[in-house]
């Protein structure tokens, strides 16, 4: 675990979970992973809330008998024993080693899957008022690669009915914990995953979180039905205006000595370091 007060990391190229559009699929719907994969960038293969109690043996079977490419795929285990322990189980027979804690509350939720996989690369969904609270040691906890978080679950942990206003906007207390969790995530160099949206026929909101998240400096965004992962691909990918901007930036700081340091003024605007840190942001998302 990172010392307190130690530098943070460098932030977390997009390898940490290739590409921006995160897809669930239920862990027992076998016949929907290949398809789950094609189209989306990671396929997250759950076995917690999307499969009913009577079913999870039968998904952790599906799953562990699957050929997904282990790069792009991650595994939701269950929150809670005896769950947990046997999805663990299932998956240290398999190739699959990025996994997704869900309701993580602290360091000791991701030491309970290094145990059984040690080698495994955990993304924690933050989604509890303990784990809000706890984001920055659970980020900088070895063996976490991303930090999500989640609206729903998080304001039913605190007896609330509601993580949206009746236009469709996060509550405060909602929009609080997903801020928690990007800074916790980035400070600490984990990957930051935007939280998914509930309502599938809702593109222009979908496509306004996204964004919002892409600006703020999230590096992916969950989706639970197919038609969301194109909104998403498309918001993450910059337009042909913003390269140009950022070529045209980094190649005036070139020719003003200033790309290592320094300001200059370029078409009537002050440039420095953090601008040009958004330029590179930019052209890395291009590519």
């Amino acid at each position: 675990m990172t010392e307190p007060g130690a530098p943070p990391g460098p932030a977390v190229p997009g390898p940490a979970l290739p590409g921006p559009a995160l897809l669930f699929c239920p862990g027992d719907r076998p016949d929907r992973f290949a398809k789950a994969a094609d189209r989306s960038d990671t396929v997250v293969l759950d076995l917690e809330d999307a499969v009913a109690p009577d079913s999870k043996a039968a998904a952790r079977e599906a799953v562990a008998a699957s050929g997904l490419d282990p790069g792009r795929t991650v595994v939701r285990v269950n929150a809670t024993e005896p769950d947990r322990a046997l999805d663990l189980a299932a998956l240290a027979a398999t190739s699959y080693r990025t996994v997704m804690v869900p309701k993580c509350s602290g360091p000791r939720d991701v030491a309970a899957v290094l145990e059984v996989l040690p080698d495994a690369r955990v993304c924690a969904l933050v989604e509890t008022a303990a784990g809000v609270l706890a984001a920055s040691s659970v980020a900088a906890a070895d063996g976490v690669v991303a930090l999500m978080w989640g609206a729903e679950d998080l304001v039913a942990s605190l007896g609330g009915t509601s993580s949206r206003t009746p236009d469709g906007r996060y509550r405060d207390v909602a929009r609080h914990a997903r801020s928690v969790v990007l800074l916790a995530a980035r400070a600490h160099g984990r990957a930051a995953v935007d939280a998914v949206h509930l309502d599938v026929d809702d593109v222009d909101g979908l496509e306004a979180e996204v964004r919002d998240a892409v600006a703020s400096g999230f590096t992916a965004t969950a989706c639970i039905h197919p038609s969301q992962v194109a909104v998403v691909r498309r918001a993450y990918r910059p337009d042909d205006a913003e390269v140009v901007w950022a070529r045209d930036v980094l190649e005036a700081a070139r020719s003003h000595g200033a790309e290592h340091g320094g300001v200059f003024r370029h078409d009537g605007r002050m440039v420095d370091g953090p601008v040009l840190r958004h330029a590179e942001e930019v052209l890395r998302r291009a590519r």
